[in-house]
């Protein structure tokens, strides 16, 4: 067990002296003359009137939680926090947190106390007021409107919480812990921030002076368990026989992109897709925030780097896209292409990478090919219109498309082919698609999967690998 700072002693067991760590606070508070006016507040039992007002109450616990933790911070070495086993630090934070509570008079029961325990432990850590709430596996979004206002995505609905924090530097010192955990920063010369949890989730701060109100944060939380394809048919996202032509799809290596707007599911269906990778190929993993939760053995993670102070050492996705060209990929998987990079993508799909797969924001197959053209446009190449659009021809053969319904469902609307070129035209065909029927009274979208009874070109090229797709379940006649 680490030493701790002067002033605080270790008992012989061990355990921090609760008495020894509260006595700077406990003895100002013995040693100073009572006001006349504690003395009437005493006399009149007003702590007990006040004691009985939950919201009073609860502010006086918010207050007592801040203050003992900042004197704890104060007062502790952290690095011995790290070495003192949890169960171990939690019986020392009960201590502590029954001496303060006597001496700030506060009304608490077992449960209460135990309650009031598991936050002072979140606070010197974890993430402090938000830590129930990344432990909640049905919220799936958590969005911070400054201090005072925090909400959640639950089940594909916005709700707000009860959870606060005490005050805008409360906020910032939990949102200082965040980024500073990913080599990251946030400041006034620098007011935006992408960032990552431990588990992968991922967050977005702008803090002010861009934020008028005060710091907004986003925090896209992810499954602790990533979302197999078997999963996403059960909660109604795709449909068994398109999950096998997928499945079959990237089995055979047919490159694809993963289309949609934000919170559709991207990220989470290129997870499930990369399940059906042999375990025998290396994967090479570029992304701004890393997030991918790949099953493989095999992957190679890279991330970007942001600017430092003088805006100097910036570390983009183009960059790391050609030097992931010189690490003897089999595939490359791109989180999300979103400027100049898609060029160096489309080459190495090009050059003996199929099967490479990435996401981009669009709202159809056809406009993500849009998009793709434009951002090729971004690198600043000589290059036309048609050389462009015979690129991403050459290069994508399978769009995959998801949408965020209006209920908070998650679906994949559309499963498209690019089959080549025709004059200046990219030309594409339409395999799956999600037909809407009707909205129910309580706002409840209805609709059913069907096949166009286009049968996809890549077949034979996979069928030559020994994968059988049933081509029944191309008839539009047959339900999905």
């Amino acid at each position: 067990m680490g030493r701790f700072s002067a002033g605080v002693q270790e008992s012989a067991s061990g355990l921090i002296d609760p008495s020894a760590l509260l006595q700077p606070a406990t003895t100002e508070a013995s040693d100073a003359p009572a006001t006349e006016a504690e003395d009437d507040q005493a006399a009149t039992g007003e702590n007990d009137v006040n004691a009985a007002d939950p919201q009073l109450l609860k502010s006086r616990l918010l207050d007592a939680k801040v203050r003992l933790h900042r004197q704890l911070i104060d007062e502790i070495d952290l690095s011995a926090i790290e070495k003192i086993p949890e169960a171990e630090l939690r019986k020392q934070i009960t201590e502590m947190l029954g001496v303060h509570i006597l001496s700030e008079r506060l009304p608490l029961n077992a449960d209460e106390l135990d309650a009031f325990a598991d936050e002072l432990f979140d606070e010197m850590t974890g993430l402090g007021p938000i830590e129930p709430l990344l432990a909640d596996p049905t919220i799936s979004d958590i969005l911070i409107n400054t201090h005072a206002l925090v909400f959640v995505e639950r089940f594909g609905q916005l709700e707000e919480t009860p959870v606060r924090f005490k005050d805008e530097a409360h906020l910032l010192r939990i949102l200082n812990k965040i980024v500073a955990g990913v080599g990251r920063r946030v400041d006034e010369s620098q007011p935006m921030v992408d960032a990552r949890l431990a588990d992968g989730s991922r967050v977005n701060a702008v803090i002010r002076p861009l934020a008028v109100d005060g710091p907004l944060i986003s925090i896209r939380k992810f499954s602790k368990k990533p979302f197999s394809l078997d999963k996403l048919v059960e909660i109604g996202s795709i449909r068994p026989q398109m999950c096998e032509v997928l499945a079959g799809a990237v089995k055979g290596r047919v490159t694809l992109i993963v289309s949609g707007g934000t919170g559709s599911g991207k990220t989470t269906m290129l997870n499930a897709l990369s399940n059906f990778i042999s375990v025998r190929e290396r994967l090479v993993t570029i992304e701004d925030a890393a997030e991918l939760q790949l099953q493989q053995p095999h992957v190679g993670r890279l991330e970007t780097r942001p600017p430092n102070l003088e805006g100097k050492n910036e570390v983009r996705q183009r960059e790391l896209v050609k030097n992931a060209l010189r690490m003897r990929p089999d595939r490359i998987i791109l989180g999300e292409v979103r400027g100049e990079e898609a060029f160096d993508m489309l080459q190495a799909m090009n050059t003996g990478h199929e099967g490479s797969m990435a996401t981009i924001h669009a709202n159809n197959p056809r406009e993500a090919i849009s998009r793709l053209e434009n951002m090729v446009g971004m690198a600043g190449l000589n290059m036309s219109e048609s050389s462009v659009r015979a690129q991403i021809g050459a290069a994508i053969q399978l769009v995959v498309q998801l949408q965020r319904l209006s209920d908070g469902t998650r679906r994949v609307t559309s499963i498209a082919e690019i089959t080549g070129m025709e004059g200046n035209i990219i030309q594409m065909q339409e395999i799956f698609a999600y037909v809407r029927s009707h909205t129910d009274d309580d706002g409840k979208i209805h609709g059913e999967y069907r096949a166009t009874g286009v049968r996809p070109k890549f077949l034979n090229e996979i069928k030559a690998q020994g994968i059988q797709i049933p081509t029944e379940y191309f008839d539009p006649k047959d339900p999905l």
